[in-house]
């Protein structure tokens, strides 16, 4: 892009643009970078350049886009900020400084630098959204040229910290196309089969629908305009990472997709869009369970429209979403369509107000004091955007991620509120407290002052904040405990050698222990980090001096991973196969007597029956499986076509995976399908299996078994498993 275009774009939307400070910007990047060169062997200044025009597509202010033409110079030559303000004033150099800092910060790739970036980031958009606009401008075109990059392992290091991290980001503030390319080229770097597969059936099905994609945008335009509307209609495709995500939350196959092409149709007021509606439904069957208004429940994001899906023109399932042109805006150009840069938020701007409450949350956190992982951990939890609305007995509204459980409806009521919760009523009837709210269910959490937070529960809520407050109340609990402990074994050790435990003396030792307080003492005591007769020893010196002294025996706890609330070693213990658990599961125990602890998914089934006595639920981990493989069960359905069987097998083998049984369940002239055990490493790989499954030609369907078996009399769950046996090691903590 020419230095002159650049201006002339500018202006096209802003015609009292300050053009001066555009070129002068665009001058000083030029000269400060001088022949520094990219990867690709495009002079440095070419890129500072493309991000500058990033954001002219979005309309952002003259400052933001002299902030994008001047974002490397302090990094990456001489000019320093100082220089920066003195010809640009306070606003761009602050802007600058800003994405430099986090600039700077991505040269490290370490799990708690990557975390302390992101806390920085956050703070930094609170301040001023710009810098963000500005880092999703300049990631966009980091990616649109990284194949220019030699370093393979620097390729993948970059795009999956785009789609962890800043394709989020940029879905959050409402920007969908940028969300949807950042994490199109990145998946085209993650897993380049994949998407080649996809874009391979994409091309096979755009040769067949291309025509009929225009023929039906043309008829829903001629029967709204026959009742009055005026509406522009056009047909679009999804991109491949869009579809290969559908496929893996839907559990489907490619063909019973119905929104791998959708339409949108603009009208010219919000009282259109349901006057529309009301067409396409009239003249259409409704799909059930396919509709929703983010008119009258916009999304946190700002964004608002109408969804539906019909059987459209042709019998064909149509995916169409209804809006205004300022709701076309603001879906495509998200907070930059409604942000006042000096003003910041309007206070009566509703939509744009609600667009910033997640990142208050997230600023609040910061100021918690939560440590770099666990905050990066809760804003990678809600940075995706899908939700489910609920409401409160007084009917206020509550919107949640897809997801959500009571508990997580709890802590978003107040913290209070969370820690004290004794069960659920949705929509009247008592509800466990694990299962997942839907849309317009109304939630009634039921408090007693005497229940406190269960280890459990972390397992299953999914928002930051429930998260967090869970935590942090485990962690004064346990602290409490490690103290009180402590406090008992060090009296005990005392008095056996006829001395009393008084905090003063603990505390004349404080600096000789390297620790600040006298609860410290107890609590590394009790935790076993801290040996009680080094204590003594060393508020009573003269006791290591005298070798007749008899040393008492005392229990003291010797592993910081053993619960101090008590742990019987050697459990027997199974996994269920009512949910057929493996590693990467969230995982629950329950105790059963005379069998020792089976092993549940925390959404199975089986657990419901024990939601009111979870004093026999015990917290189990996957310990460090190394190399081991776990045994899960999934059911295909293939074609009935010579070959597919061992296209099955093949897809299963060329992906890491063995089968260890297989046998048909259902067998007709169209298909086969069959239950497959098959060795995986984890979940995790597991899920990679059931994709590439997905997308091959053969494959109709594929879904990993969550059946119950058999159960003995006494209403236990059957298992297979031995103790122990064929097993994976758990780390077990009773509570």
């Amino acid at each position: 892009m020419r230095q002159s275009t650049l201006v002339e774009r500018v202006r096209a939307y802003d015609p009292d643009a300050d053009e001066s400070i555009l070129n002068r910007a665009y001058v000083f990047a030029m000269q400060a970078h001088g022949p520094q060169k990219r990867a690709s062997g495009d002079p440095y200044v070419s890129h500072p350049l493309e991000v500058a025009g990033i954001l002219t597509d979005l309309k952002l202010d003259t400052a933001t886009i002299a902030t994008a033409l001047l974002h490397d110079t302090v990094e990456d030559t001489s000019a320093t900020i100082q220089d920066i303000e003195t010809n640009f004033g306070p606003e761009i150099a602050s802007l600058v400084d800003g994405v430099t800092k986090l600039s700077q910060l991505e040269l490290f790739s370490e799990r708690t630098k990557q975390a302390e970036n992101f806390r920085k980031l956050m703070l930094a958009m609170s301040n001023d959204i710009r810098v963000l606009l500005v880092k999703l401008a300049d990631r966009l075109h980091t990616m649109r040229t990284i194949s220019h990059l030699k370093d393979a392992e620097s390729r993948l290091r970059i795009a999956q910290e785009t789609i962890e991290i800043y394709a989020p980001l940029a879905g959050r503030i409402g920007m969908q196309n940028l969300r949807e390319e950042l994490e199109d080229l990145a998946f085209s770097v993650i897993d380049p089969e994949a998407r080649e597969s996809i874009v391979r059936r994409m091309q096979l099905l755009d040769a067949q629908s291309s025509a009929r994609i225009s023929r039906i945008a043309d008829a829903i335009r001629r029967k709204l305009a026959e009742k009055g509307i005026e509406a522009w209609v056009q047909g679009r495709a999804k991109r491949p990472y869009s579809i290969w995500r559908k496929l893996k939350d839907k559990k489907t196959n490619f063909e019973q997709l119905s929104d791998v092409f959708g339409f949108r149709a603009i009208v010219a007021t919000e009282e259109d869009c349901y006057r529309a509606l009301g067409v396409l439904h009239r003249t259409w069957p409704m799909v059930p369970e396919r509709f929703k208004d983010f008119i009258s429940l916009p999304k946190s994001n700002g964004y608002r429209s109408i969804h539906t899906t019909v059987m459209g023109p042709e019998n064909q399932r149509v995916e169409v979403q209804i809006r205004t042109q300022e709701m076309h805006d603001v879906a495509e150009r998200g907070v930059a369509a409604h942000w006042r840069y000096r003003e910041k938020i309007a206070e009566t701007d509703a939509t744009a107000v609600r667009a910033y409450e997640w990142l208050r949350d997230m600023v609040e956190l910061i100021e918690r004091g939560e440590s770099p992982e666990e905050f990066y951990e809760h804003s990678k939890l809600s940075l995706y955007q899908d939700q489910v609305f609920c409401f409160t007995p007084k009917g206020n509204l509550i919107a949640l991620p897809r997801g959500a459980t009571p508990i997580d409806f709890a802590y978003f009521v107040h913290t209070d509120v969370g820690n004290t919760t004794v069960g659920a009523k949705v929509n009247g009837a008592h509800t466990p407290l694990h299962t997942p709210l839907k849309n317009g269910d109304q939630v009634e959490i039921i408090c007693s002052r005497d229940q406190t937070p269960s280890p459990v529960w972390e397992r299953f809520v999914v928002t930051g904040r429930a998260r967090a407050e869970i935590r942090r109340y485990l962690r004064h609990a346990q602290r409490d405990q490690q103290v009180s402990l402590g406090r008992k074994i060090l009296a005990k050790v005392f008095a056996d050698e006829g001395f009393d435990l008084t905090d003063k003396a603990v505390e004349g030792v404080l600096r000789k222990l390297r620790l600040s307080r006298a609860d410290d003492v107890y609590a590394a005591v009790g935790r076993g980090a801290l040996r009680a007769d080094d204590v003594l020893q060393a508020v009573y010196p003269e006791l290591r001096r005298d070798p007749n002294r008899k040393r008492p025996t005392y229990l003291e706890p010797q592993s910081s991973a053993v619960s101090i609330a008590g742990l019987t070693e050697g459990i027997a213990y199974r996994v269920g196969s009512c949910c057929h658990p493996i590693p990467g599961d969230r995982i629950i125990g329950l105790m059963v007597p005379g069998e020792g602890c089976v092993v549940h998914t925390v959404d199975c089934e089986v657990l419901d029956r024990y939601q009111d006595s979870m004093t026999d639920w015990i917290d189990v981990r996957w310990k460090d499986h190394g190399s081991a493989l776990a045994v899960a069960q999934i059911i295909v359905r293939v074609k009935n076509a010579p070959g597919a069987l061992a296209g099955l097998a093949s897809v299963i083998g060329h992906n890491g995976a063995n089968i260890s049984n297989l046998r048909i369940t259902s067998r007709n002239p169209l298909y086969f399908e069959f239950l497959v055990d098959v060795e995986v490493r984890d979940a995790a790989h597991l899920e990679n299996l059931i994709r590439a499954l997905k997308v091959d030609a053969t494959v109709e369907a594929v879904e990993r078994v969550r059946g119950l078996d058999t159960e003995d009399r006494a209403g236990r769950p059957a298992v297979r498993s031995e103790p122990g046996q064929g097993v994976l090691p758990l780390e077990h903590t009773r509570h």
